[in-house]
Formats: structure tokens, sequence, C-alpha cells
């Protein structure tokens, strides 16, 4: 199966490079930064010298030529791009025939209203949103491995839903009462781009995108229930750490919240802690993993939950999503 990836030159385009180079079962076919990249030309493994002797290949430039290109060649792309470049390039593959794995925002979304208003931009393919697969991997496993357009899951949903939604679906959650979802990503997740807030010396655990924040109608989109959720950034590489506050239902106990989360115990890249398990980004760094424990106090859950930002947040599950559609098992490159 022959995969291009397009947008490669950042941290979650190279991450899913090596994965697909160390495949058993998928060829590298190319990588691909926008025709004016500073970085067209550069062998990957430059940017990246870790992966000297697996990723030696040009990062070529995307030009009408090369979408033409890849048409030919090509069972599946990625598209490592910023939401709006996503969206004009996906059209382009799927009428070709080409599956898309989309890891930007730009499909995630049903509702073609929230783009404008936490995206800054007028979707122009409603109609993709209605087909595009939600690319939550434990969740829906049966639509993935018919889908035409995946669009991954974003980082911090990745560790909300995975956490709550066991206990929304076991009917546990308080009715009406938001949960809160205070999560912290490592630096990584802001992109490779030089910016003054992601400086080495400016970098600073601090909040950002109060009220507002994209992952917020994406988290409640798929979870069913009104969420608060306020992201932050932390002064270390990767890794994404939430601690998220539930109401329940009264009379909920332990052994209830115990058996809801048993629904993922057969879930080979979800670890479940248990009661008092606390989740570390120590525990999932480098590792396709999920880990969730959790606390009760009367109807005050506490859900601790951490994963590798760059990894379950994003390439490890483009590729596990990318082993669903393919038959594989949704392991194989990554465990």
């Amino acid at each position: 199966m022959n995969i291009v990836i397009i947008g490669a030159s950042g941290y979650s385009g190279a991450e899913l490079a090596q994965l697909v180079a160390k495949h058993p079962h998928f060829v590298l076919q190319g990588c691909y930064v926008s025709a004016g990249s500073h970085d067209r030309d550069k062998k990957l493994s430059d940017l990246y010298p870790q992966h000297r002797g697996l990723l030696d290949m040009p990062l070529q430039g995307l030009t009408a030529d090369a979408i033409a290109d890849i048409g030919q060649h090509v069972h599946a792309v990625c598209l490592c791009t910023e939401h709006k470049v996503s969206v004009e390039l996906a059209p382009q593959f799927l009428e070709q025939g080409i599956k898309v794995f989309d890891l930007s925002g730009g499909f995630r979304l049903t509702d073609a209203e929230l783009y404008t208003q936490y995206y800054g931009f007028d979707h122009p393919h409603p109609e993709l949103l209605r087909q595009a697969v939600y690319g939550l991997a434990e969740w829906h496993n049966s639509a993935i491995m018919d889908a035409q357009l995946v669009a991954v899951a974003g980082c911090y949903p990745t560790a909300s839903l995975n956490a709550l939604k066991p206990v929304q679906q076991a009917g546990l959650l308080a009715p009406q009462q938001k949960v809160i979802i205070n999560a912290v990503s490592g630096v990584t997740g802001a992109g490779r781009k030089a910016n003054m807030n992601t400086h080495f010396c400016e970098v600073s655990l601090a909040p950002y995108g109060v009220f507002n924040h994209r992952h917020t109608p994406e988290v409640e989109q798929a979870l069913g229930h009104p969420v608060l959720f306020t992201p932050h950034l932390g002064n270390f590489n990767r890794g994404i750490l939430a601690t998220i506050y539930a109401q329940v239902n009264a009379g909920t106990t332990l052994t209830d919240i115990t058996d809801a989360y048993q629904c993922l115990a057969d879930e080979p890249l979800i670890r479940l802690l248990g009661a008092g398990g606390l989740a570390s980004i120590k525990g999932v760094a480098q590792t396709p993993y999920v880990d969730i424990g959790w606390h009760l106090q009367q109807q005050q859950l506490i859900i601790s939950v951490a994963i590798d930002n760059l990894l379950k947040g994003a390439s490890g599950q483009a590729l596990q999503c990318m082993n669903i559609n393919a038959g594989l098992d949704p392991t194989t490159g990554l465990v």
C-alpha cells in the first residue's frame, strides 16, 4: 500500500513518516511540502537527524504536476497540513480515488457554521463534512474500515474522549452539568513554525484559547455532553496530561465507574490504571498508549488521562486508522 505524506516537515508529519517507513505492509512513496517551503528539496533526515538512514528522501514541492503524479501511484494520502490547506487538497485526492487521512481539523466537525466561529474560515465543502469519518480509532472502528476520508481526531479530544466516553455511555454523567477539562500539552503541539510564544526562552506553563478553543466543539460533538475545556502549553517537548472533573449521578459508586471502563479493557492501546490510578506524561511519552486513572468522592469524579500528543494524539492514531482501513491489526507498526 503506497502512502504519501503532505506536510512531512512538521513534527506530526515527520513522526508519521518514520512510522510508515518502518511499517511491514505500507510503502512510503513520497514526502511533500508546499511548493514555496524553505524545506523543499532538503532531505527529511537533515531536518530530523535521528532518522538518518531511514528518511533520507527529499521533501518534494507539492505542485499541480505532483498532485497528478500522486494520483497514478498512491493508495492513500496523509495530510499533515494546516486546516485550510487540508480542506483545499482533500477533494482533489478524493476525486482521484485516493483515500485521505487528514490530521488537521479540516473535516472533524459536522456543522459547517462552526468553522466560521472556531477556525476563522467558511468551509467550502460541507458535503465532505457529512462524508468524513471521525478517526477516534477505538470508538469508530467499523466506520473507519469503509472510509474514503478519515478526519483523525485531535490530540486533546483523543485524551478527553477516551477518558469520558465510557462514563457517558454508561449513563453516569449528571445531565446538564458541564464537564471541566484542564489539559496541558508539550510545545510540539504548537507546531514547528517559529513563534515567540514557543521560543525556548519564552515558553512557560500558561493557558490559552480560554472559552473559544476549537477542540471544545469537537469534544462536545463526539461526547454528546457540554464541556468547559481549557488547554495549557507546558515547557516540555511532548505529551498531554488532562485532569477532568465531572459530576456523576447520585448513588454512583466507584464500582460503577470501574465497570463502565471495562468497555475499553480489551483495547490494546488503552491502559486502564484503575481506581486510584494517576496518569502521567512520563508513562506515555514516545509510546502510542492512552493511560487512564480515576477517583470518586461522593458525586465528584476526577479522571487523569495521558497520551503522547505526536503519537496517540496525531501520527500514531493516523497509522492506527490506516491499519483498520487496510484490514490490518490496529497496532501494526506501533507496538
